[in-house]
C-alpha cells in the first residue's frame, strides 16, 4: 500500500470541537475535505495530510479567522498525541519533554520532523518540512506551536514564555493574536518554524516528573511508531541507508537488490509514496549531518565519511545545497563549535 503523509485523527478532533463551538457545520466541512467523521472515534486512526490541509483551509474560510490554529490548540490536550502525551506529562524537565517530541513526533504526523538545537543560553525546537510538494497548513503549525507552549506552561508554570517564535507564514492582517497568545516575540515570513526557550527554563526539574511512567509510555510510543512505519517502503530504504552509509555512497541499484526489488520496482513504488531514492538519501544524510554537527566531538571529515562521501569537500557542497550554508557555519550558529578545534584532527572514539 503506498505510503502517504498522515496525521492522527485525535488531533483533527480538536478542529471539529472548535468549529462546533462556533456553530459551524463541521460535518459538512469534513465531507468537503474528503474526511470520514466516524474515524474520530478511533484513537489510532489517521487521516491523509492532504485532506486535513484541505479541512484547515475550509475551516478558515468558514470562520473568517486567520488565527484559527491558535484557537484549535485550546481544544486539544497532550493526550491527543497517543502515548506521547502521557510521556510529555511525566517528563523530568522541559528539555526532556522537547527531546521526546523530537523522537516521537511522527505519531502526530509523518509529514514533518523536529530538531532540538542546544545553544549556550537556550534550546530551539525547529520544525522541518518538505522543501517541495505537500506542505502543512500554516494554521496546523500555529496549532502545534501553541499546543507546545501551553503544555510547557502546564508543566513549568503559567508565567513561562518563549524567548522567540519564528514562523514561515505571513502575519495575519490587522491582528496581534500570535504575540498575545504565545506571549513571545514572533517573527513572520521566517526561514523556518521555530520556538526558542531559555536554557534555565528547560533544565529546571519539574515537580510532575515521573521516570517510570515516562518509560512505560515511551515504550508504547515506540511500538506505535514501529507499527505505523512497518509498511512504508521509504522507511525501509531509510533504515537500509542508515546501515550502509558508512561503507560509501550506496547506489539505487544496490539498495533495490538489498530490498529484493528490481530498480524499476523500487523507483515506481517510491514514486507512489511521492518520493525518490535520491530524495530519501538526501533527507537521511541531512538529518544525520545536523545531529553530528551538534556534537562537537565530530570533525567535518568524520561526518563526511560517516555519510558515505569521499571527502569533506563533497559533503560541504552537498550541505550547502541543502541548507544554503557551509557545515562549519551551521555548527557555529548552533553553538556546536565548542571543543571542535580539538576534534578536528582525530576520529571520534568508538
Amino acid at each position: 500500500m503506498p505510503h502517504v503523509a498522515t496525521a492522527l485523527t485525535s488531533w483533527v478532533k480538536a478542529i471539529r470541537r472548535t468549529l462546533d463551538a462556533r456553530n459551524v457545520d463541521s460535518i459538512a466541512l469534513f465531507s468537503l475535505a474528503g474526511l470520514d467523521p466516524a474515524a474520530l472515534d478511533d484513537p489510532n486512526a489517521r487521516y491523509p495530510v492532504a485532506n486535513t490541509t484541505r479541512l484547515w483551509r475550509l475551516a478558515v474560510e468558514a470562520t473568517g479567522d486567520p488565527c484559527l490554529g491558535l484557537a484549535v490548540a485550546s481544544n486539544a490536550a497532550p493526550t491527543s498525541f497517543h502515548a506521547l502525551g502521557y510521556s510529555i506529562l511525566a517528563s523530568a524537565t522541559l528539555q526532556d519533554m522537547l527531546q521526546r517530541l523530537v523522537r516521537y513526533f511522527h505519531i502526530a504526523t509523518n509529514l514533518s520532523s523536529l530538531e532540538l538545537r542546544e545553544m549556550p543560553d537556550a534550546f530551539e525546537l525547529i520544525v522541518h518540512t518538505p522543501e517541495c510538494g505537500l506542505q502543512p497548513a500554516p494554521e496546523s503549525v500555529d496549532a502545534f506551536i501553541s499546543m507546545l507552549v501551553r503544555s510547557a506552561r502546564a508543566l513549568a508554570g503559567r508565567t513561562l514564555c518563549p524567548q522567540l517564535v519564528t514562523l514561515r507564514r505571513a502575519q495575519p492582517a490587522g491582528t496581534d493574536c500570535h504575540e498575545r497568545v504565545l506571549r513571545a516575540t514572533v517573527q513572520f515570513d521566517a526561514a523556518c518554524d521555530m520556538v526558542r526557550f531559555a536554557r534555565a527554563d528547560c533544565l529546571r526539574p519539574l515537580d510532575s516528573g515521573n521516570l517510570e511512567l515516562a518509560r512505560q509510555n515511551d515504550e508504547l510510543a515506540r511500538q506505535y511508531l514501529a507499527q505505523l512505519e512497518r509498511g512504508s517502503l521509504s522507511e525501509r530504504v531509510r533504515e537500509a541507508l542508515l546501515a550502509r552509509l558508512a561503507d560509501g555512497e550506496p547506489a539505487a541499484e544496490q539498495m533495490a537488490g538489498a530490498l529484493n526489488l528490481s530498480l524499476r520496482s523500487l523507483q515506481r513504488h517510491l514514486a507512489e509514496e511521492n518520493t525518490s531514492f535520491d530524495q530519501i538519501l538526501d533527507q537521511t544524510r541531512l538529518q544525520l549531518a545536523r545531529s553530528y554537527l551538534n556534537d562537537p566531538r565530530w570533525s567535518i571529515s568524520d561526518i563526511a565519511y560517516s555519510l558515505g562521501y569521499a571527502d569533506a569537500s563533497c559533503f560541504t557542497r552537498a550541505f550547502r545545497r541543502w541548507t544554503g550554508q557551509a557545515p562549519s557555519h551551521y555548527r557555529r550558529a548552533a553553538g556546536g563549535d565548542r571543543q571542535s578545534a580539538h576534534a578536528a584532527d582525530r576520529p571520534i572514539d568508538g
